[in-house]
């Protein structure tokens, strides 16, 4: 399997993994935790969407210009949806459970939003040097 394959296939199961657990969210979250928690777990649906649709694109443009650093763009931005929107949906799914002493999980959020913004950095660069 080529790599833009394997980066579509992944962006089509994290999209719609997007879909359920805003369903989730929506639908069954509410009457489980706070207000704040829901928008926690919101946070983590959007960039999580937002970034299967970055997926999406370098995917496509990797299938034509083969440059490590779109392949970069591609592992980071799937490492990212997992570190930033994972964290969050832990964080909100302890608070359900009210498992107090797990707070410290929120310390992987920022790592994985570092993550993120290192994705679009080396899409970015894919640009630069595909002029």
């Amino acid at each position: 399997m080529t790599m833009h394959k394997g980066f579509l296939r992944t962006a089509s199961l994290l999209g719609a993994l997007s879909v359920i657990l805003g369903a989730f969210g929506a639908h069954v979250m509410k009457d489980m935790v706070s207000e704040r928690a829901v928008s926690t777990f919101e946070t983590a649906v959007r960039y999580q969407f937002y970034h299967v649709f970055a997926l999406l694109i370098t995917a496509i443009l990797y299938k034509n210009y083969r440059l490590q650093t779109m392949r970069l763009a591609g592992w980071f931005f799937i490492s990212g949806i997992i570190l930033f929107s994972g964290s969050l949906y832990v964080l909100t799914f302890i608070q359900a459970a009210v498992m107090p002493g797990y707070d410290w999980i929120g310390v992987i959020t920022p790592i994985g939003g570092a993550v993120l913004i290192g994705g679009w950095i080396f899409l970015f660069i894919s640009f630069i040097k595909h002029h």
